[in-house]
């Protein structure tokens, strides 16, 4: 898994790797069951601390794009949404998500909307 990350940039580090695996997700670069690094290794890799990682995986595990499982490692989900319930819930935690880096990075909705049509397409 290739991963990168800016420090420099506006949006938080722990946030980068967030998006840039749920990107590889959603693309299918990551697909269901795929085993993750582990929080060390990963830190180790992109030379970031170790609650960075944890950080970022607590994100993901919430937004139920992976599951963690102790020892045994972090993997991709398998787990779609059964209820139009369960799936309203879900977009709305992205959303959320995706708010507040925006209104970080100083966008308006306008921009936000243009930016989740351009990913849907590119998707």
């Amino acid at each position: 898994m290739i991963l990168s990350v800016d420090p420099s940039r506006a949006l938080p580090v722990y946030e980068q790797v967030r998006e840039q695996i749920r990107r590889m997700v959603a693309a299918g670069t990551l697909p269901s069951g795929t085993r993750l690094p582990t929080i060390r290794q990963l830190a180790a890799d992109l030379g970031l601390a170790k609650g960075t990682i944890e950080r970022a995986y607590e994100l993901l595990e919430h937004d139920a794009v992976i599951e963690r499982h102790g020892r045994n490692g972090s993997f991709v989900s398998d787990v779609t949404p059964s209820t139009e319930h369960e799936m309203t819930s879900g977009l709305d935690a992205a959303a959320e998500s995706l708010v507040v880096i925006a209104r970080q990075l100083g966008a308006d909705e306008d921009a936000v909307v243009e930016a989740v049509r351009r990913v849907w397409q590119q998707l």
